[in-house]
């Protein structure tokens, strides 16, 4: 059979983590920010984890070490992700974001192809990146904080991928960050547990946005080299300015509509 193209899979991926995340803005008001974050990615790490049986598997001191690494950024990227959609338009925030995968595009550039494509994906990110009326510099503050958890998120996830241990390096990574984020959520959701259905809403963020989303980027990922998937990374402030539009109705402007289309072409014109 053949193999599924990456793009492809990103995209599948891609609608699956902002589907999430528009159930995490509902919860915000009734979880609190933090109480979100820490649900889902210690809500992934479980179904991982016990799907998997991770603790029967022989771990490496380095293997064991580059998961945590991996899954400390990964949930700190979420957290910081969380704040930012709290304060930004989610398409605005994305695009924030994405400075982070573009660092890394542009150190691992190595053609003209390759370079003229980041830099219309740069002209694209940075009209998206305009602040609407309703954002606040903190909110662009913890988007640009997810922006460099994003560039150690790709680094870091790659080794993970390539290694042995990949989907079980994922669970345990993000187990590792949902203990180094509970400071932030455990206070808010040890309140939340006479209230099941949210904890079940804070668990399927976990399911939407961390294991179907990062568990496809682990297959991209093994298809493709550091710099492309960073580039290939583009398509998600597309993808979030949609979905923001579908379901929070969060109309853009003529200038993220310009942004969404030099991504588009960027993302053509990088494909090999």
């Amino acid at each position: 059979m053949k193999r599924v193209a990456p793009e492809l899979l990103f995209m599948a991926g891609a609608v699956s983590q902002y589907l999430g995340a528009v159930v995490a803005v509902g919860l915000f008001e009734e979880l609190s920010v933090g109480g979100t974050a820490w649900l889902r990615v210690l809500g992934a790490a479980a179904i991982i984890v016990i799907l998997r049986r991770s603790w029967r598997r022989t771990w490496k001191p380095d293997a064991l070490w580059n998961a945590a690494k991996f899954g400390v950024a990964l949930a700190a990227m979420n957290l910081a992700f969380y704040l930012a959609i709290d304060q930004l338009p989610l398409g605005n925030a994305v695009a924030i974001e994405f400075l982070g995968p573009l660092t890394v595009a542009a150190i691992g550039t190595r053609t003209l192809r390759a370079g003229g494509a980041l830099i219309l994906a740069v002209a694209g990110v940075v009209i998206l990146a305009g602040v609407e009326a309703e954002g606040t510099a903190r909110g662009v503050g913890f988007a640009l904080l997810a922006a460099m958890f994003w560039a150690m998120y790709i680094v870091l996830g790659h080794r993970v991928a390539r290694s042995p241990a990949a989907i079980d390096g994922l669970g345990l990574g993000m187990l590792a960050g949902a203990i180094a984020i509970s400071p932030f959520g455990v206070p808010d959701v040890a309140q939340t547990l006479a209230t099941p259905w949210l904890v079940v809403l804070g668990l399927a963020t976990g399911l939407l946005s961390n294991v179907i989303p990062y568990r496809i980027d682990q297959l991209v990922m093994q298809q493709i080299d550091q710099s492309r998937f960073a580039l290939l990374q583009a398509m998600l402030p597309v993808t979030a300015a949609l979905i923001g539009l579908i379901f929070l109705v969060q109309v853009p402007s003529l200038g993220d509509l310009i942004g969404i289309s030099l991504v588009i072409v960027s993302i053509a014109l990088s494909r090999t």
